[in-house]
This record gives structure tokens, C-alpha cells and sequence, in this order.
């Protein structure tokens, strides 16, 4: 099976996550295994990817799926038909 170079992740869907679970960045990031800094980063959207070790730990510490966590596409303004 084929993983992913690096996972692409939504930081504000992070941010929801982990205030819906009730815990605070640094408590995050020890569970995942990441500095405090570097959650920082992604929350903030300075940072936008993670190779698989830490992406699977932070999914499983959210108790989230795939889903949730990746971007979703830009909706794209459609013109107006008169």
C-alpha cells in the first residue's frame, strides 16, 4: 500500500478539533509527538503539511478522520446569469 509523501491539513479544522476535545496546544503537541511551535505553524496555516508519522498522530489524538482535516477546495465564485 501506497502512503502519501506528506499529508496536506486544514489548520483551522486542527484549532476546532482540539478546543472541541478540550485541550490546549501544548497538550497536543505532546500527544502528537510535535513542538509546540510547529502546531502552532500548522493551526496558523504557516505550515500546511506533515509527513505520515505525526499526521496519524495527530488524527488519532482528534479522534478524526481523513476528512475533517484535509482543505477543502476553494469555492470558486460562479458569474451571474441574466
Amino acid at each position: 500500500m501506497h502512503q502519501p509523501l506528506t499529508y496536506e491539513v486544514d489548520g483551522d479544522a486542527i484549532r476546532t478539533k482540539r478546543m472541541q476535545a478540550g485541550m490546549t496546544r501544548a497538550q497536543l503537541a505532546a500527544q502528537v509527538g510535535i513542538s509546540r511551535r510547529y502546531l502552532c505553524h500548522l493551526e496558523n496555516g504557516t505550515r500546511r503539511r506533515m509527513s505520515p508519522p505525526p499526521y496519524i498522530a495527530l488524527r488519532a489524538a482528534l479522534d478524526t478522520t481523513d476528512d475533517r482535516l484535509a482543505p477543502h477546495p476553494a469555492e470558486v465564485d460562479q458569474p451571474e446569469r441574466t
